[in-house]
């Protein structure tokens, strides 16, 4: 099938990414009953209906002391849209992860891209293992997105040309940068949540550091905002923890 240029969208930019929480089944409670059922069996049912603030100290318990299997038994679903090279860093978490992403082997590829915006530091310095990432000049941030519109401009243009002439989307698509904009769904408990959280994010309280790029932690900071929505005790327990992953 030929597709017309004509109809194909100018290329777009965008600085941010997009996380929505499309579905769940997650609180606090589901810690409880799931703990609970090894000393009280079917009484720990009621665990269900009760308010789980009376019970956080056994939420702290299972995360202190590491008694990690509680915090499986609830699901999250997230909406997420991304540039492609995050996604491929996220797909390296695949323990207790399900993913669904775009494909662009059955649709064509919207031009939408990242180019970081001014708060992103843009100059790497050290050795490997002990990278810093400080402020670029004026003149770096101006550069770095002068080239990259330019660069994904002509890939695009590539692109749409090889599809109008009716080469096949999954061949035409080689072209595109890994600075394009995808979409996925993904599924997750609150135990493979915390586990990336600890290694995608940076924060005062955790106990082991982390040094992620900052656009997957962009991802992971938007993704930790819904958790901690949903089960407030499991998350205030996580950050006390140290949050390392039980």
């Amino acid at each position: 099938m030929t597709e017309n240029p004509a109809e194909i969208e100018k290329a777009s930019f965008r600085s941010d990414v997009t996380v929505e929480l499309v579905k769940h089944s997650a609180a606090d409670s589901d810690v409880l009953w799931a703990a609970r059922v090894s000393t009280a069996g079917e009484q720990s049912l009621e665990e269900i209906t009760k308010d789980p603030e009376r019970s956080k100290g056994l939420i702290n318990f299972l995360m202190r002391d590491r008694h990690g299997s509680p915090f499986e038994h609830n699901s999250m679903t997230f909406f997420i849209s991304a540039p492609i090279f995050v996604f491929r860093e996220f797909m390296r978490h695949r323990v207790g992860w399900s993913y669904n992403e775009e494909s662009g082997r059955y649709r064509r590829l919207e031009p939408v891209f990242y180019v970081p915006g001014e708060a992103r530091k843009l100059v790497q310095q050290g050795r490997p293992g002990k990278y810093e990432f400080v402020e670029g000049t004026a003149a770096q941030q101006e550069l770095t997105g002068r080239v990259m519109e330019d660069a994904y401009r002509h890939a695009y243009e590539a692109y749409q040309e090889m599809l109008a002439a009716g080469v096949a989307r999954e061949v035409a698509r080689a072209v595109l940068p890994v600075g394009l904009f995808s979409s996925m769904y993904a599924t997750c408990n609150a135990r493979s949540l915390m586990h990336f959280l600890g290694l995608r994010t940076q924060h005062e309280q955790a106990a082991v550091p982390s040094f992620p790029q900052r656009e997957i932690e962009m991802v992971g900071e938007k993704m930790e905002a819904h958790w901690a929505g949903l089960m407030p005790l499991t998350h205030a327990a996580f950050n006390a923890g140290g949050r390392v992953a039980p």
